[in-house]
């Protein structure tokens, strides 16, 4: 699904978890996820709202959904809030796991859920969970029943099947091609903005693209398309991963698309820099922090613009600061600009911001400076002992970038505490001026030769 903006282009697949309640849907997710929980902290009253996570299968990455338990009959309350859910959930995904369980049987639920998913049309993959040691049981033969296909056999809890099962799902979506990420020097900053709805997305990218006597073309397509709008801004090229949806929808997915959480995940993960705006007058939500939390794990460069800031009093401005602090606590790193896309005012510092932050996501670091700091850190502030070990830090040099990994190589490096990680960060982004870029720091100990035991 390349479009104009290339190799770029190409998205994330999305794969969504769906089932009755308590079959192991969150249990599979933490699975194939590698995680115990969601993609950021779970807040008091979101354990219903679906929950978005990052997972690869070899050199293969895509997104998982979790949903709530889905009874699709049911019209009213908070039931058909998370049918509501789980439905877009399953407009959005490429491939549906329907989770069943196996110990548990079929139950009448079971089958209004297949007759809602053989109806939406979806590639449906049907999980039997909770079959360990019942690969050959008879117990899985009543699910054909349900008009799906043949069950496969998994448990979530001991990690049994999931791979076989994530093949068929991704079967459409081959490994990538190496050339293709290499392909990236020299291409412009790709840039997606991201924001609740009514934030001011599409007033913002409209007073950019005018102000650049730009126009921006339809890449026709499906609702999963993302529209990829080129332009040039004082001599830089930028690629401009729109998440606001700049066209004229057709009136079915309409609906659907006045937030979909999972085009903003993808946006993300395929842009360089991620401005993500938040509205002033409503202060940072729940959603606000969901995005914020997914641009950290995605590694990507960010710059926080508060929009309608002209719209706010003094009162509303301090609890803004106070609910940015905290809540968005984890983005310290990030520029926080105030703005009215609509006045058009503060627009041009933003652009400076997220080319500083570009700048820093995808800084040189030469091994001879790394180390010298490196050194300089420890001389200054030596990693505490533990026990009988003390680490000792050698020598670091860049493993990556966007963002930026830092490789420290020396001894008994696992007992560097994750405080003196972030003393070292700091030192590290003061000398090379980092803004607007998460860090990584990886530790690498070299194996004790006085060490004779089998490892």
């Amino acid at each position: 699904m390349a479009g104009p903006g290339g190799p770029g282009a190409a998205l994330k697949p999305v794969i969504a978890l769906v089932g009755r309640a308590n079959v192991g849907k969150s249990t599979l997710f933490n699975r194939i996820t590698k995680t115990r929980d969601a993609i950021v902290a779970d807040y008091a009253g979101l354990t219903r709202d679906r929950h978005y996570g990052d997972a690869r299968l070899g050199a293969r990455e895509f997104i998982v959904v979790d949903t709530g338990g889905f009874e699709p009959d049911k019209p009213t309350g908070v039931v058909a809030e998370m049918a509501k859910q789980t439905r877009q959930a399953v407009a959005e995904a490429d491939a549906v796991i329907f989770v069943v369980d196996v110990r548990g049987g079929l139950s009448a639920q079971d089958h209004d859920i297949a007759r809602y998913l053989r109806s939406a049309q979806k590639k449906v993959l049907l999980a039997a969970n909770k079959a360990e040691g019942m690969i050959e049981s008879p117990l899985l033969g009543e699910f054909f029943e349900l008009g799906i296909g043949a069950p496969h056999p998994i448990s979530a809890a001991h990690g049994q099947g999931i791979r076989s099962l994530l093949e068929a799902a991704l079967e459409a979506y081959p490994e990538p091609d190496d050339d293709e990420a290499a392909g990236d020097a020299g291409a412009p900053i790709r840039l997606a903005v991201a924001g609740r709805p009514n934030v001011g997305k599409s007033t913002l990218i409209n007073a950019w693209l005018g102000e650049e006597r730009l126009v921006a073309y339809d890449q026709p397509g499906t609702t999963r398309d993302a529209i990829h709008v080129p332009f040039e801004r004082d001599g830089r090229r930028f690629e401009l991963i729109d998440t606001a949806g700049l066209r004229r929808r057709g009136k079915v997915f309409e609906a659907i698309e006045k937030f979909s959480v999972v085009k903003t995940l993808q946006a993300i993960a395929d842009a360089n820099v991620v401005l993500l705006l938040i509205d002033a007058t409503q202060g940072v939500s729940e959603q606000d922090a969901h995005i914020a939390g997914y641009i950290l794990e995605s590694g990507r460069a960010v710059v926080v613009a508060v929009n309608k800031w002209d719209a706010t009093d003094d009162y509303q401005r301090q609890t803004l600061q106070r609910s940015i602090e905290s809540r968005l606590a984890f983005l310290k790193y990030a520029p926080v600009l105030h703005i009215s896309a609509i006045r058009r005012t503060g627009l041009s510092a933003v652009w400076k911001a997220l080319l500083q932050a570009h700048a820093s996501a995808t800084v040189k670091m030469p091994t001879p400076v790394l180390t010298r700091l490196l050194l300089e850190a420890v001389e200054h502030q030596a990693p505490r002992r533990e026990g009988r070990f003390r680490p000792k830090l050698r020598y670091a040099h860049q493993g990556g970038m966007n963002p930026p990994l830092v490789v420290i190589h020396g001894n008994a490096l696992e007992h560097v505490t994750d405080t003196y990680k972030r003393y070292l960060e700091g030192r590290f982004r003061e000398h090379f001026k980092l803004v607007g870029t998460p860090m990584r720091i990886e530790m690498k100990s070299a194996p004790n030769p006085f060490d004779d035991k089998s490892r």
